[in-house]
């Protein structure tokens, strides 16, 4: 225990990370138990560290459930011991590399009234399953990279204000374009899809893709293995599965060439999408945007974000603009909104908007019959008519 208690006092002390992401003034503190989800990579662990040095309390602790103690101490032994010693606020990181971690921590919960717990897990995967017993009990929140706007404030120190949806679309005092009087946000736009949705690039923009890939691996690797119990067949027919749909998504996907290409059954692919879906890797889109499982095949498959796009680019080619316009709006749209795959245009977001995606010189010919329809227009900082500029949905959140 004093072990561990050095070790989450010295993680504290190196925490650099000053800016906090848009979760942090949604979560409900106060609350006995928190879950907070997310893809690797996106600042889940910072978010912990963040809020402990708020606390500033002798009575909390940090620890990463992924350590060697824990292979041989419980726990719920753990969190005793550490309750016995008159702690108040328990923050776990990693908990989906504890085994059992659901029934666990529904007894800490129920045996340690005094205890505040926070914890995060690097993968969705098995919380959406483990939480069912834990529903009464647990709020949980999901931490998604870097809006554009984020991005804009760490690494430019430019301040842009979050915008709703409807703002966006519909703008109706026209004080949107007030926004760069000063500032030219647009300008920024292309390395940020290259390199900005993860907050790791602070620390090595020039290794950012290496590192992306690396955790990339470590998901196919490690944790759809912790969770799934997939074997090392699996594991190697899920990056093959990757290899190919990184090359040509977005994809109306036709399962079985894509059962052809890697090996295997049609079940087995479609099993596989939804697990690259729930681990935040690739992102698959279908008319009914409620109604996501893996017995259901998805309309078509994006990647999760554009810097997966461009670390996946191992041929080193010009990506297609495109498809980059397209992955990114889906992105932005997808962390407040439903977005499903219209009979008409690119989008349908909270079946109301229909948005459709193209370039500066796209015509509004193919909206011009349908309500709540807008052109999402790339290489344009001013709105036009009904013809949006892609950046500013970037400002969602």
């Amino acid at each position: 225990m004093d072990k561990l208690k050095e070790l989450s006092k010295k993680r504290l002390q190196g925490l650099e990370f000053k800016y906090r992401r848009y979760l942090y003034n949604h979560v409900s503190w106060n609350s006995r138990f928190i879950g907070i989800l997310g893809a690797r990579g996106v600042g889940k662990t910072t978010l912990l560290l963040q809020r402990m040095k708020e606390i500033n309390s002798e009575d909390a602790i940090f620890v990463s459930l992924d350590t060697f103690y824990f292979t041989e101490n419980k726990l719920v032994d753990f969190a005793e011991e550490f309750s016995r010693r008159g702690g108040r606020f328990l923050f776990l990181d990693e908990v989906h590399k504890y085994p059992n971690w659901s029934q666990e921590l529904k007894n800490i919960y129920d045996y340690f009234p005094e205890l505040k717990i926070v914890f995060t897990s690097s993968s969705a995967l098995e919380i959406y399953k483990g939480k069912y017993d834990l529903s009464r009990r647990m709020l949980t929140y999901n931490l998604h990279g870097l809006s554009f706007r984020e991005y804009m404030a760490l690494k430019h120190n430019l301040e842009l204000p979050v915008l709703k949806l409807e703002q966006i679309l519909e703008d109706k005092g026209g004080n949107i374009g007030n926004l760069l009087q000063n500032i030219r946000p647009y300008k920024y736009l292309p390395v940020y899809l290259q390199s900005g949705y993860y907050p790791f690039f602070m620390e090595d923009e020039k290794n950012y893709h290496n590192k992306l890939v690396n955790a990339l691996n470590l998901v196919v690797e490690s944790d759809l293995p912790a969770t799934k119990h997939i074997d090392y067949y699996a594991v190697m027919k899920l990056k093959r599965l990757l290899y190919i749909l990184s090359r040509i998504v977005p994809y109306m996907p036709n399962i079985s060439e894509l059962a052809r290409q890697t090996g295997t059954t049609r079940d087995t692919v479609l099993k596989y999408l939804y697990l690259l879906h729930q681990a935040h890797i690739l992102r698959w889109l279908t008319s009914d945007s409620y109604g996501i499982n893996f017995m259901n095949k998805p309309d078509k498959i994006y990647l999760e974000n554009t810097n997966i796009a461009a670390a996946l680019n191992f041929e080193g080619q010009s990506m297609d603009k495109g498809n980059m316009r397209e992955t990114f709006l889906l992105n932005q749209l997808s962390v407040l909104h439903n977005v499903s795959y219209p009979k008409s245009g690119d989008f349908m977001v909270d079946n109301k908007w229909i948005l459709e995606v193209g370039g500066r010189s796209k015509t509004q010919k193919q909206i011009a019959e349908l309500p709540h329809a807008y052109i999402v227009a790339d290489d344009m900082e001013y709105r036009v008519d009904r013809k949006i500029p892609l950046w500013l949905f970037g400002l969602l959140y």
